[in-house]
């Protein structure tokens, strides 16, 4: 669940933070005191779009930050995602927003947007004023049957997805192939002699990397002798001045006196020791030079293999090991443009076989939408009830079209619905208003609650469109859904910021010439205060009052029952 949210220099907001807790959060306050300001940054922390308009006037900076408690089953999701957690669960998503760039860390290690936002899917679901819009679109039906269907569709759709993908490849390669004979001829010769060329060549992985260490040996061998001969002249000297001559001499010295002194003894072992370093080192630089002889013949094979070797690179790969698998390829392609008949028949087999094992699938997948379909009808049907609509008909048809195959199946779904007495059922969009709208997306939240294993769910507004005895199913239905989820809704209706369990004021003020938003939680008697002044009492009376803790009374005993 969202524990905190911490905000500074953000638009009207200087620096303000609040906490959250467990069930229904209300957050109201007056028209204009920035309370889309407060959704909006939490929509920031989680991967928006970032406007360098958004800083506070005077600000170098803006800064949203949001602390997480995660459930431990959401543990390997995060390692998915490659997302630091403690092992308490707390998550903390911070977002910098500066004028050239923003960045966005979790638990202190910088993340990219995508992450945040891939992140975001499974903590957190805002619901915000125009996203019920989104009803309006038969796809969206599709993909709120299939969350309801749950694990019983999941995995019949993997199988669908990965039967598809095979499918349209096989497709894809049928429609490439199409050739006339003259095209298929040209493409036969020049696969044929591509697949020739790299054949003839008999490559070996890595080939290449070892003759260029041997050809650099090869061109620079006249250098590499000279230093030899020179690095040996120096240790080795007809008049013995030599390091081995000279050497030889300290230790004959040595030796001569050693029986006087036992301090001398250490200094004969270490002359000793490097007498003979020096002399298998003298015998190393025999062995190179005696090596060292220029092979001209060699020389020039190892430089004509070279050159092929990069020929090779250069037309068909950076690596030998590239140029080896498009030769593979190719000669692959060679054998189906020789034999092309048969290569397209067994292609058309291929595309048929699996159209059939994609269009079971789809059957398969269809059969599960349908039984869902008809639990998900009646159960939206009570839950619309409860929401004020008396006279509701709801169904959801599921149309199979083989002609409209996709990874998600073949189906079309859609929403149809009778809000009043003696209205045929028609298409939801077609006679939903906006405030319906907004009421049939609460339903769908609460029908799905149960299924729904988002922690958080945000509610910008949901009232919108609606009063009275509406309003207060609406509260009946957000204090449901906050049995199950940690709900925060922003209201300006009473009935709704009376089923709070914690209740949040969002005020705007003005002081040194700037104007300030802010956000704090308020306790009994003021949330009272806030309900008198949302009931539309231009002064708080006592009367106003007595109608505020009447109506947060009736709230008490509807959570209780």
């Amino acid at each position: 669940m969202l524990v905190s949210l911490h905000v500074k220099n953000l638009a009207l907001i200087d620096e303000t933070e609040v906490f959250f807790g467990e069930g229904l959060n209300i957050l109201s306050g007056e028209t204009g005191a920035g309370k889309s300001i407060i959704i909006g940054s939490v929509n920031l922390a989680l991967g928006a779009k970032a406007d360098k308009e958004l800083i506070r006037t005077g600000a170098e900076y803006a800064s949203v930050e949001l602390v997480f408690q995660v459930k431990e089953e959401n543990f390997d999701k995060l390692s998915d995602l490659e997302i630091p957690v403690e092992e308490d669960g707390i998550l903390i998503i911070q977002r910098r927003i500066q004028p050239t760039r923003s960045i966005c860390k979790v638990n202190g290690e910088t993340v990219t947007a995508k992450q945040v936002k891939e992140l975001a899917e499974f903590l957190i679901d805002i619901h915000g004023q125009h996203e019920h819009q989104s009803l309006l679109h038969k796809k969206k039906h599709l993909e709120i049957l299939d969350d309801y269907s749950g694990e019983k569709i999941h995995k019949l759709k993997e199988e669908l997805r990965k039967d598809f993908k095979i499918y349209e490849s096989y497709k894809k390669e049928l429609e490439e192939s199409s050739l006339d004979e003259e095209a298929r001829r040209r493409e036969l010769a020049l696969a044929e002699f591509e697949a020739e060329e790299i054949s003839e060549a008999s490559l070996i992985p890595g080939e290449d990397e070892e003759l260029e260490k041997e050809y650099r040996k090869m061109v620079n061998s006249q250098k590499i002798t000279e230093a030899l001969s020179t690095a040996y002249g120096c240790l080795n000297s007809e008049d013995g001045l030599g390091a081995s001559g000279q050497i030889s001499r300290a230790l004959k010295e040595i030796k001569a006196v050693v029986s006087y002194d036992e301090e001398v003894v250490p200094l004969q072992d270490i002359l000793e020791d490097i007498d003979s370093m020096l002399t298998d080192l003298n015998h190393n630089f025999t062995r190179l030079m005696d090596d060292r002889e220029f092979d001209e013949k060699a020389f020039r094979q190892t430089e004509e293999r070279l050159n092929l070797l990069n020929h090779l690179k250069s037309k068909y790969g950076k690596t030998l090991e590239e140029v080896i698998t498009y030769g593979e390829e190719i000669q692959a392609k060679a054998d189906k443009l020789s034999d092309y008949e048969n290569y397209q028949k067994d292609l058309e087999e291929k595309v048929k076989g699996t159209r059939k094992k994609v269009l079971e699938d789809c059957e398969k997948v269809s059969k599960v939408r349908k039984d869902c379909a008809v639990k998900l009808e009646k159960q939206m049907k009570s839950a619309l009830i409860d929401l004020n609509f008396l006279e509701v008909q709801f169904e959801i048809q599921v149309r199979p079209d083989e002609k409209n195959v996709h990874a998600d199946g073949y189906d079309e779904v859609e929403f149809m619905i009778s809000t009043n007495p003696g209205e045929s059922i028609k298409a939801l969009g077609m006679i939903a208003s906006g405030g319906e709208l907004s009421r049939i997306m609460l339903a769908l939240k609460t029908v799905l609650a149960k299924k729904d294993k988002t922690d958080t769910l945000i509610f910008d507004e949901i009232d919108a469109g609606i009063s009275g005895k509406t309003a207060w199913k609406v509260s009946e239905k957000l204090g449901i859904l906050g049995q199950e989820h940690q709900v925060i809704c922003i209201t300006h209706l009473p009935q709704i910021a009376a089923m709070a369990d914690n209740h949040y004021l969002i005020e705007k003020s003005v002081g040194n010439k700037k104007t300030t938003t802010s956000i704090r939680e308020i306790k009994e008697e003021e949330s009272i205060r806030e309900l008198a002044r949302l009931l539309g009492s231009e002064e708080i009376t006592n009367t106003a009052l007595s109608n505020a803790k009447e109506l947060k009374e009736l709230a008490a005993k509807t959570k209780q029952s």
